[in-house]
C-alpha cells in the first residue's frame, strides 16, 4: 500500500502541474534546513526521503582521512574501520544518523515555508517555460476582473494580464465573458511570471485567419503581410501557390462568410484583402483598394517613394479617413506613398511647364545679347579684310588702266610707222 504522504505529494504535483520529486526534493530541503537551524553544527547534513516508511532521515556527513583536521566533518581510518571493518578506505563517506523528531515547531513551521517556497518557484518556472513556447498563439480566455483599465483573464489555472493598450477601443468587456487573444509575451517578475495577451496585434488576425481559412492552414495561400489600425481597419496581402486557387476569395469565402467570422470576432473591424504581388507597383495598386489607382510611378526607387495618381472622386477614398488607407497601405507594401489627384497633377505639370518656358525665354534673350555683341568683334576683322580687298582691288583696276594706256602707246607708235 502506497504511503498517505507520497499520496498527497503526488496529488499536490498533479494540482501545481510539477513533478512529485520537485516536491520530494523541497521537503528535503526544508528538513536540512530546520536541522541546521536546531544543530546549530558545522557537520555536513544531509537529508534523504524514504518513500517506504514517508520519512525524511538526516544523516551527518564524515570523510574518511589518515588524519584527522576537522571532528566535525572528518574520521580517522582506524576509527571507521573498528565501525564498519576492513571494508572502510581514506576518502570515503560515511553517514551517521541523527534524529528529526526533536526538531520542534519552530522548525517544522521553518520547514513548511521553505516548501512552500519552493513549490512556489517551480510553479512559476514551469509556467514561465509552458507559455513562453507558445508566444503568437491564439489561446481562449475568461474576463474575471479589471485593475487600473487593464484586464485580468484567466486561462486554465493561470492568470493573465490583457493591457488597455493592447485591447482594441472599439471592444468592450464583462465579467465571465470568454475571449480570444494571441500571447504576446512573458515577463519574469516577483509575484511569478506575467503573460501578456493582446487583441492589436497583427498576429491575431493572421492566426484568426489561419482557424477560419482552410487554404492558409495547410499552405495553399500565404499571408505575405497584415497591418491592423484595431477597431477600425486592416489590410492583409495573400498569395496563392496555385494557379487554380485565389487568395482573395479563398480569404473571403462564400458570400463573405469566412471573413465575416473574422469580422464578429473582432467587433466590426474592416478588413481590406489584398493580392500580393512582387511588382511593386502592382502591389501598392492593390494594397490602396477599394480606390481605384490611375497610374503609379516610383519617383525614388533607393528611398522607396511612389507617386500615386487617382480620379478627383477616388481622392478621399484612396487617403482614406485621417489618412488612415494610405498610411496601412504604406505599411503593407514598404513604400512611401504620395497620392495626387489628376487635378492636381495636371496643375504641376502646368507649372512645371511654365518653369521651362521661362527658363527657355530666359536663354534666349541671353543669346540674342550675345549674337548684338559679338558682330563688333566680327566688324573689326570685316573692315581689315574689307581695307585688304578694297586694295587688291583698287591694285587691280589701276593695273588694267596701264595696260590700255601701253596699247593706245603701242596704237600711236603703229599709226606713225605707217
Amino acid at each position: 500500500m502506497q504511503n498517505p504522504l507520497l499520496q498527497t505529494i503526488e496529488a499536490l504535483a498533479k494540482e501545481k502541474g510539477i513533478e512529485s520529486e520537485t516536491i520530494i526534493t523541497a521537503i528535503e530541503d526544508a528538513v536540512l534546513t530546520a536541522s541546521r537551524k536546531y544543530y546549530k553544527t558545522t557537520e555536513n547534513l544531509k537529508t534523504r526521503f524514504n518513500p517506504e516508511t514517508g520519512q525524511v532521515d538526516l544523516f551527518a556527513i564524515k570523510h574518511i582521512v589518515s588524519d584527522v583536521e576537522d571532528p566535525a566533518t572528518q574520521i580517522s581510518l582506524k576509527e571507521a574501520q573498528e565501525l564498519y571493518g576492513e571494508e572502510a578506505e581514506v576518502d570515503m563517506e560515511i553517514e551517521f544518523p541523527k534524529r528529526t523528531d526533536v526538531l520542534g515547531r519552530i522548525a517544522a513551521q521553518t520547514a513548511k515555508q521553505v516548501i512552500f517556497q519552493k513549490v512556489r518557484e517551480a510553479e512559476r518556472e514551469n509556467i514561465f517555460a509552458e507559455y513562453n513556447q507558445r508566444v503568437g498563439e491564439v489561446i481562449n480566455s475568461m474576463v474575471k476582473r479589471f485593475e487600473n483599465g487593464d484586464l485580468i483573464v484567466e486561462i486554465g489555472r493561470v492568470e493573465a494580464v490583457l493591457p488597455r493598450k493592447e485591447q482594441s477601443r472599439a471592444e468592450s468587456y464583462t465579467p465571465g465573458e470568454r475571449i480570444r487573444a494571441v500571447i504576446k509575451g512573458v515577463n519574469r517578475s516577483a509575484k511569478g511570471p506575467q503573460i501578456l495577451l493582446s487583441r492589436t496585434d497583427p498576429a491575431l488576425l493572421i492566426k484568426l485567419f489561419e482557424q477560419e481559412v482552410p487554404e492558409i492552414y495547410d499552405g495553399t495561400v500565404m499571408i505575405r503581410g497584415a497591418v491592423r489600425e484595431a477597431g477600425d481597419r486592416a489590410k492583409v496581402a495573400v498569395y496563392s501557390r496555385e494557379r487554380d486557387v485565389d487568395p482573395v476569395g479563398a480569404c473571403v469565402g462564400m458570400k463573405g462568410t469566412r471573413v465575416q467570422a473574422i469580422i464578429r470576432e473582432l467587433r466590426g473591424e474592416k478588413i481590406d484583402i489584398v493580392e500580393w504581388s512582387d511588382d511593386p507597383i502592382l502591389f501598392v495598386t492593390n494594397a490602396l483598394s477599394p480606390a481605384k489607382v490611375q497610374r503609379v510611378s516610383i519617383v525614388d526607387d533607393k528611398d522607396r517613394v511612389m507617386e500615386v495618381v487617382v480620379e478627383d472622386k477616388q481622392l478621399s477614398l484612396a487617403i482614406g479617413k485621417k489618412g488612415q488607407n494610405v498610411r496601412l497601405a504604406a505599411k503593407l507594401t514598404g513604400w512611401r506613398i504620395d497620392i495626387k489627384s489628376e487635378e492636381e497633377k495636371r496643375k504641376e505639370v502646368e507649372a512645371q511647364f511654365g518653369a521651362l518656358e521661362l527658363g527657355g525665354d530666359a536663354e534666349g534673350g541671353a543669346t540674342m545679347e550675345a549674337e548684338a555683341g559679338e558682330p563688333a568683334v566680327a566688324d573689326d576683322s570685316l573692315t581689315e579684310e574689307s581695307v585688304d580687298l578694297s586694295t587688291e582691288a583698287s591694285a587691280e583696276v589701276e593695273a588694267p588702266e596701264e595696260a590700255e594706256g601701253a596699247q593706245a602707246e603701242a596704237g600711236v607708235a603703229g599709226t606713225e610707222d605707217k
